[in-house]
């Protein structure tokens, strides 16, 4: 059960419209690196984890996403409201408007709509917690280009803070991969995985 804070982790205050910057902006919401995806990944994952403790952090880190997601969605509505005709025309933005007006779908920069296909939850510890620790430096190479491409500091700031959670996130995933091993070490899992009976 979650206790719903209503206000973002952190602020989100853009004056200046903005649809260009917004259509690439939206692939941390849907696309195969996003917000939604992590969410998803960690909250489905954790499950079939089979160690106390990491469950506990892709619980922490799968919550923490749904307020990161939260997070763009403000800052694509923010770029996208109260726009005219030609700011839509002029940005490139119709085919966007044309099918959702300026509301919030999940898609990513190319345009294709979220799947479940862009993320893992295998059931195995260490191919998940591998998974994850990727999909943090994906998700940290995605903010890193959105910063080489936005000039504005209403959005820098909310995108940079961004950044610094998937790093930490990557560290929190590599606690749980150290926990993870040390009790599979104990089981001698690498000569055989205890929780299944492989016939050889």
């Amino acid at each position: 059960m979650w206790t719903y804070e209503k206000k973002l982790q952190f602020p989100v205050n853009i004056k200046n419209p903005n649809p260009a910057m917004a259509k690439f902006i939206i692939t941390q919401f849907g696309g195969p690196d996003g917000e939604l995806a992590a969410s998803q990944r960690y909250l489905s994952q954790r499950y079939s984890m089979p160690y106390k403790e990491a469950v506990g952090i892709l619980t922490d880190v799968g919550t923490e996403e749904l307020g990161h997601m939260e997070m763009i969605c403000a800052i694509v509505h923010q770029l996208t409201r109260n726009l005219t005709i030609d700011q839509i025309k002029e940005a490139g933005f119709e085919a966007y408007f044309v099918d959702h007006t300026t509301g919030l779908y999940p898609q990513a920069a190319a345009g294709f709509p979220f799947s479940a296909a862009s993320f893992q939850s295998k059931g195995d510890a260490i191919t998940d917690l591998m998974e994850d620790m990727a999909a943090e430096q994906k998700a940290r190479t995605t903010y890193d280009n959105i910063l080489r491409l936005v000039d504005d500091p209403d959005v820098i700031e909310p995108i940079k803070f961004l950044r610094e959670r998937e790093i930490v996130h990557f560290q929190r995933f590599g606690e749980a991969l150290r926990i993870a091993q040390d009790n599979l070490n104990s089981k001698n899992f690498y000569a055989i995985n205890p929780e299944f009976d492989i016939k050889r």
